[in-house]
């Protein structure tokens, strides 16, 4: 069992945990105050309860006359906030298609920290109620408190969007709302991957896994990762066709699930990898080994049946790690440290932030661009030798995330750069030099590089290096992009 995870240092800086940023400066206490004084309920100018914000192309023109926005005071006798503590069978998916936000709500709901940094306390329908609550996302670098006024969208005086399966439990319904608010609107919130949301809850560590890659240390890494209490989520490939199609095994092409627990069980005297899942739409499971109703589990001790099993239709299902490599093609693990990689002690990694840009002068391009790559932004990283026994068992020691900025408003709008980056050795004889012309930059002196050919937001690697001095050059696949980037180091200390 590896040591526990330590409680996050306390920081009273703009944008830390303890002190988030205002979020379009918005101050949640003082808004509060002044609604309650005057017995008023508050209404968000900033995103006010009209078309706009549930945004383009969700509902047609007949849906949008129908649609009205009500308080769940007016929905009902009595609302409540949460109702039995939140929870990953809480909810169901609407009519927006941000089952990726959904999947990273049902893994947080496991982890009382997170939800409690997310949804501040003293919030409610009763005490000192305003027709105000407030929730907090971390948000490239910074951690941000979003308003809103509680007036959500229905048609009929049913929920639109995230509702929950307890009519009068609205915390899904509201955090799903301030989300749409950071996005610029509901529409915004259409279309995207769970890593996103996952690392929007946290600001944790970030890592994706690719099971088509067969790494044979794949359920080892989420098995550790469940003991470091870690959130993660995994997706599946897009259909040939449409999106959200239903296989006859139960998986749905192009659709994000929840990892909700990684176990092994002993079945006719052998080991058995299991995964467990979550379908967020809180139906439709896998129906194949180790399904709900599969016979395999008749040859498991009745304890662990008793322990694991429950057979329910609610989205949650188990299927073997080889089927579950088969059917998805990502994991992305969200942590608040990197030490499960090698089931390490927290205090043995060190992390460092950097905010920096690409301007007319630091965007030189790829390392295609021979003549300009050497102006990119430039990174010294130190990696220090191990002494003792575990010298020769250098394992993961270097985690490198490289995160772009949206130069927009709107998620929607957002178009994301092709972005990636390269590390080089120094070497011993150039430790004490501060910046790297092009003449350094050459195939002998690369290590790695990473680099996405899509539109994600973040490329990420982990490297075994051995130890010693690193640069690391953040970079666009083109010359003259230009936006601005947050860097993040995860090292491994002595």
């Amino acid at each position: 069992m590896p040591p526990p995870v330590p409680a996050v240092r306390r920081m009273s800086a703009v944008g830390s945990r303890l002190n988030p940023d205002k979020f379009l400066g918005q101050d949640y206490y003082q808004l509060h105050k002044d609604y309650c004084q005057n017995r008023a309920r508050f209404l968000d100018s900033t995103f006010p309860p009209n078309e706009s914000a549930i945004g383009p192309g969700l509902l047609d023109d007949d849906e949008m006359k129908n649609v009205e926005w009500i308080r769940p005071t007016k929905m009902m006798s009595d609302p409540q906030l949460v109702v039995d503590g939140e929870s990953r069978f809480d909810f169901a998916q609407g009519d927006v298609g941000n089952c990726w936000f959904l999947s990273a709500i049902g893994a947080i709901t496991f982890q009382r920290e997170i939800m409690e940094q997310i949804i501040p306390s003293g919030q409610s329908f009763k005490k000192e109620y305003a027709g105000i609550f407030h929730f907090r996302f971390w948000r490239f670098g910074k951690w941000i408190d979003v308003v809103i006024d509680d007036k959500l969208p229905t048609i009929d005086g049913e929920l639109i969007f995230l509702h929950c399966k307890t009519r009068n439990e609205f915390w899904p319904a509201l955090l799903e709302k301030a989300y749409a608010k950071v996005c610029g609107s509901y529409a915004d919130m259409n279309g995207g991957f769970v890593s996103e949301a996952l690392a929007d809850f946290t600001g944790g560590v970030h890592m994706t896994l690719f099971p088509k890659e067969e790494r044979p240390e794949l359920w080892g890494l989420m098995y550790r990762a469940v003991q470091y209490r870690s959130i993660m989520g995994c997706g599946t490939p897009q259909g040939a066709t449409s999106a959200n199609t239903e296989l006859p095994n139960g998986i749905v092409e192009g659709h994000a699930y929840t990892v909700t627990g990684v176990t092994k069980l002993k079945s006719k005297g052998q080991g058995v990898k299991l995964v467990r899942l979550l379908n967020p739409w809180g139906r439709g499971e896998w129906v194949g080994d180790w399904s709900d109703n599969s016979p395999l589990w008749k040859t498991v001790s009745s304890e662990d049946r008793t322990k694991w099993l429950d057979s329910k239709n609610d989205g949650e299902f188990w299927m073997s790690m080889e089927d579950f490599c088969k059917s998805f093609v990502n994991v992305d693990v969200c942590c608040l440290t990197p030490a499960f990689l090698d089931g390490s002690s927290p205090e043995s990694w060190s992390t460092k932030q950097y905010e920096g840009c690409w301007d007319e002068k630091t965007a030189g391009g790829s390392m295609e661009h021979k003549q300009s790559f050497w102006t990119n932004p430039q990174y010294q990283v130190k990696i220090p030798a191990i002494e003792g026994d575990e010298a020769d068992v250098q394992g993961l020691n270097l985690l490198v995330s490289l995160m772009q900025k949206p130069d927009k408003r709107r998620r929607s709008l957002v178009e994301h750069l092709h972005i990636g980056f390269s590390v080089f050795r120094i070497p011993p004889e150039m430790k004490d030099q501060k910046a790297f012309p092009a003449s350094f930059f050459s195939p002998n002196t690369l290590v790695s590089q990473r680099q996405h050919s899509s539109n994600t937001r973040e490329v990420m690697e982990f490297f075994k290096m051995k130890p010693g001095r690193y640069l690391i050059v953040p970079f666009t696949n083109k010359p003259n992009s230009t936006t601005s980037f947050l860097l993040t180091v995860h090292s491994k200390r002595e």
